[in-house]
């Protein structure tokens, strides 16, 4: 009976001694879960995509009928691609959530993300990206599979990470040339706006025109500050898409020491960085 009471607690006193060592070499993956959270709800990016689309509804009653065509035919290609540039957002978004989930204490069910992949999957068939960002997509779509087999918590974060890099990469690169294009048709539209009031208002200053020219100036000030808002939305947007890729670049880089204090608080800066952005967002 002594003999098996001694060999009851040298075991239990082994298995503490390996749970010990085993919490003791745990990575930290609270900093991760946060940066991956913060970076799938920024926000900002599908609102100038929905507004980018709808272009032509606000500046059409102020164009020419010799741009009309012209507009059309823009209208008909910002439709066309709206589908695909929303579906490059969702798959980081998607890709940021599964991290987050990966690097939480909770245990976790991916499949409302598979579901969701295979359907952006399915409109990839006409799609109007290129080959590097359809690619990119793939790929993040396959890692995703993969790493949801893994069996242990830490290496799947080190999986996505690792390879997802460059994927994730080439996504953002690609939101960040868009906002580019947004920002270039917001250029326009407001060109095109504030353009045809600099004619029209001059030729309204006669005293009968007084309330047509009162009611224009009210809604020249009314376009001005939604321009100059819309304005301020791009910048935070082109922030926000830097600073998610320069933590993930940052994680990348040092994998190895995820757990190192000077990676937690980096990795706190950047949440800090992106919570403003995301506050600056949400304050317009």
């Amino acid at each position: 009976m002594n003999t098996l009471r001694t060999l009851c607690t040298s075991a239990l006193l082994a298995a503490s001694l390996l749970l010990g060592g085993c919490a003791s070499n745990r990575v930290n993956l609270e900093e991760v879960r946060e940066f991956a959270d913060a970076s799938a709800r920024l926000g900002g990016y599908a609102e100038l995509s929905t507004r980018y689309r709808d272009t032509y509804l606000r500046e059409q009653p102020y164009l020419p009928p010799a741009a009309e065509q012209v507009a059309k035919d823009n209208d008909a290609r910002r439709h066309a691609a709206y589908n695909d540039f929303v579906t490059i957002q969702k798959a980081v978004v998607l890709y940021m959530q599964t991290l987050s989930q990966l690097a939480g204490a909770a245990r976790y069910d991916f499949s409302p993300q598979l579901d969701t992949f295979g359907v952006g999957m399915a409109g990839m068939s006409n799609t109007t990206l290129g080959q590097k960002q359809v690619g990119a997509y793939t790929g993040l779509a396959r890692l995703l599979t993969r790493a949801f087999t893994s069996r242990l918590q830490k290496e799947s974060v080190e999986t996505m990470v690792r390879e997802g890099d460059a994927d994730v990469r080439i996504l953002l690169e690609a939101m960040a040339s868009l906002t580019d294009i947004y920002a270039a048709a917001h250029e326009n539209e407001k060109k095109t706006v504030l353009g045809f009031f600099e004619v029209a208002l001059p030729l309204a200053e006669r005293p009968q025109d007084r309330l047509l020219y009162t009611l224009a100036r009210a809604h020249v000030q009314a376009k001005t500050s939604e321009y100059r808002l819309v304005d301020r939305r791009i910048d935070l947007a082109r922030q926000g898409l830097a600073k998610v890729a320069q933590g993930h670049q940052k994680l990348r880089e040092n994998l190895d020491t995820m757990s190192s204090s000077e990676m937690r608080h980096m990795l706190s800066d950047v949440v800090r960085d992106l919570n403003l952005i995301r506050a600056g967002l949400a304050s317009d």
